[in-house]
């Protein structure tokens, strides 16, 4: 099971030693989606102890690039969320980081804190971060990933740093809630967000 950003450039007849690095090829969105979460240190706890850009797809478990399980997840229209740890984004405050999570269809990132660019471009893409509250985090809930999460207000956010309730279901049906800080933190970053993100936002001011 290849990269898909690899896969993708000999398809198109680029040998591997031309494959050069993401950076030089980020002018091009069909490589840099394909090697968003691409990092070979990747640990993903829904595969267990396989690390790199892997992902188990529910619901039938079968474990393959993350690229291609959000492209089946377009396919029925299911939006993504990320449950991640402390400083999620660190080491990722390019902006590709955050575009390529919005071209996966991710919506929204639950994490118990951000580095403060990454968190800033997942604004500006429309992504939501939420943050969790203190105390709390995806081990003292016992997440495992295959819940699903129903985030209420999304679209009723009118200020800085909103509390929302975030519902739990797992998949034998029971439920478990709380309420997640949305890390929108400035005036500005909340006109972006109400847009649908900065470039949205733009496109209404001219």
């Amino acid at each position: 099971m290849g990269n898909p950003a690899a896969d993708y450039l000999q398809k198109k007849g680029v040998k591997p030693a031309d494959f050069i690095s993401f950076g030089a090829r980020r002018g091009n969105h069909e490589v840099m989606v394909r090697g968003t979460f691409s990092n070979p240190r990747l640990r993903n706890r829904l595969t267990d102890k396989k690390e790199g850009g892997f992902t188990r797809y529910i619901p039938d478990g079968e474990i393959m690039p993350i690229y291609e399980a959000a492209m089946r997840y377009k396919e029925t229209q299911t939006p993504l969320v990320i449950i991640a740890g402390a400083a999620y984004g660190t080491g990722s405050s390019r902006d590709w980081a955050a575009k390529g999570t919005y071209l996966l269809g991710v919506q929204a990132v639950i994490a118990e804190s951000y580095e403060r660019i990454h968190r800033t471009n997942l604004v500006c893409m429309g992504i939501l971060p939420l943050q969790f509250p203190a105390g709390i985090d995806a081990q003292s809930l016992a997440l495992d990933g295959t819940e699903r999460y129903t985030i209420n207000s999304i679209t009723e956010i009118e200020s800085i740093k909103p509390e929302l309730e975030v519902i739990i279901t797992r998949q034998d049906g029971s439920t478990d809630s709380f309420t997640a800080i949305g890390r929108i933190d400035t005036p500005l970053e909340l006109a972006y967000f109400k847009a649908g993100g900065l470039m949205r936002k733009l496109r209404e001011d001219f």
